[in-house]
């Protein structure tokens, strides 16, 4: 399979998310890689959540998203400039907010953080093919 990436710089705000998600979802399907609905809907609530989780906690400034497709693994980053690693916690069952990696951790076969130079890389590897095999035996990386 040929191997296909994007990237979107965008500010740090709430109305930037959306647009941000429609813009790398139809840039995805651009790449004509008969992705199948399942792997398009993971990627779409996967960026979504990653993009609202910098806004909401790495503050002002720029937002970076990456999409990558090699092989039979699209990978999805956000950079931002916040040092500060997320640390997943479980949220009060009335809580409207604090799912959001426990989501990315449902669809992604693997994730994690990484400092960067300049703040933190947030990423996400969802298979293109899946199978109960592939969710079941891969490691859960970071957080």
């Amino acid at each position: 399979m040929a191997s296909h990436q994007l990237a979107l710089s965008l500010p740090a705000t709430t109305d930037a998310v959306s647009a941000a998600r429609h813009r790398a979802v139809d840039g995805i399907r651009r790449w004509n890689a008969e992705l199948d609905d399942e792997v398009e809907h993971a990627a779409t609530l996967v960026i979504s959540e990653l993009l609202t989780n910098a806004v909401q906690h790495a503050g002002a400034g720029r937002l970076l998203l990456t999409a990558r497709l090699t092989g039979t693994v699209l990978r999805i980053e956000v950079c931002d400039s916040s040092p500060l690693l997320p640390r997943p916690g479980l949220p009060d069952d009335d809580s409207e907010t604090g799912r959001g990696l426990l989501l990315v951790s449902a669809l992604a076969d693997r994730h994690g953080t990484e400092p960067t130079l300049t703040g933190k890389r947030c990423w996400a590897e969802i298979p293109l093919f899946t199978s109960p095999e592939t969710k079941t035996s891969a490691p859960l990386v970071g957080s």
